[in-house]
C-alpha cells in the first residue's frame, strides 16, 4: 500500500508542477507580448530593411509604421506605407488585429491600384520579400500555442511553445527566450517536421524611448539558405493619439500624410 501510495503522490506531485510551469509561461508569454507589440496606447517609427539573400545579394525596403491599441493587449490596427525603394513606393499594408478570430489583412498595390485582401493562411508568408511574416509585423495571437516553461536563468527565461493546430504553420514548435528585466523576446527559434532549426529571430538592440523599451533593431534568419533579413526601427513615438480614420481602406489609396510625417 505504500508503494502504491508514493507511485500517486509522485504521479500527481507530476502533474501539478506541470500544470504551474504551463501556467507560468502562459503569464510570461503574455508578458513578452505586451512588451514586444503594445508599447504606449498607439505609435509610430521608421524603418529601414535590408534583406540579403543566401546568394549574397542585398535588397533594402523603407516604411512608416503606425499601430494603435483597440484594447491593451487585445486588438489592435496596423498601417505600414513604403517609401523605397521606387517599385515599392506606396505600397501600403493594414492589418486589424484580433485576438478572437483570424486577423483581418490588406495590401495596397499602387502600380494595379488594387488593394488584395491577404487570406488567413497566408500569414506566414514573406512579407513584401523579406525574411521575415506577416504574422512577425503584428505578433503571432499567444493562445494559438500551448507553453512550457523550460529553463529559469539569471538573465532570461526560455519558454517552448507547440502550436494547437499544427495543420495551419510551417513549424512544429519554436523555443523563445525573453528578458527578464523588461520582458522583450530577446531570440526564437523554430523547428520543422523533422525537429530541424530552420528559422531564427533576434533582437540585436533595444533602447528606451519615453520611458519604454523597445527592441530597435531586429534580424531574422532563413538557416535553410542563409538569408537574413534585419530591420532598423528608428524616430519612434508614441502615444500620439492617432485617429481610426488612418486604419481605414481609404488610407491605402489616399495615406494618410499628417500621421506620416516626422514631428
Amino acid at each position: 500500500m505504500k508503494l502504491r501510495h508514493f507511485f500517486i503522490t509522485l504521479i500527481t506531485t507530476l502533474i501539478i508542477s506541470g500544470g504551474v510551469s504551463a501556467n507560468e509561461a502562459r503569464t510570461i508569454i503574455d508578458k513578452a507580448n505586451l512588451a514586444a507589440f503594445y508599447g504606449g496606447v498607439d505609435g509610430r517609427a521608421e524603418a529601414r530593411m535590408k534583406i540579403t539573400d543566401g546568394q549574397g545579394r542585398v535588397q533594402y525596403r523603407q516604411f512608416t509604421l503606425l499601430r494603435k491599441d483597440v484594447q491593451d493587449g487585445g486588438d489592435q490596427l496596423f498601417y505600414v506605407i513604403f517609401s523605397r525603394p521606387s517599385e515599392v513606393d506606396r505600397t501600403a499594408f493594414l492589418v486589424a488585429k484580433h485576438t478572437q478570430g483570424d486577423d483581418d489583412r490588406w495590401l495596397y498595390l499602387p502600380g494595379l491600384d488594387l488593394v488584395k485582401r491577404i487570406a488567413a493562411g497566408d500569414k506566414r508568408t514573406s512579407f513584401v520579400g523579406s525574411h521575415f511574416f506577416y504574422e512577425d509585423i503584428s505578433g503571432r495571437n499567444p493562445s494559438e500555442d500551448t507553453y512550457e516553461l523550460l529553463e529559469t536563468a539569471e538573465n532570461y527565461y526560455r519558454i517552448q511553445g507547440i502550436p494547437k493546430d499544427r495543420s495551419s504553420v510551417e513549424f512544429t514548435r519554436y523555443v523563445v527566450w525573453i528578458d527578464k528585466s523588461n520582458y522583450l523576446p530577446i531570440k526564437a527559434e523554430y523547428f520543422d517536421q523533422n525537429d530541424s532549426l530552420y528559422r531564427r529571430a533576434e533582437t540585436l538592440k533595444t533602447e528606451t524611448i519615453q520611458g519604454i523599451q523597445t527592441g530597435t533593431v531586429l534580424q531574422m534568419e532563413d538557416l535553410r539558405d542563409g538569408g537574413t533579413t534585419v530591420t532598423e526601427m528608428r524616430f519612434i513615438r508614441y502615444n500620439n493619439d492617432l485617429p481610426d480614420t488612418v486604419f481605414s481602406e481609404r488610407s491605402l489609396r489616399t495615406p494618410p500624410r499628417e500621421w506620416l510625417i516626422r514631428k
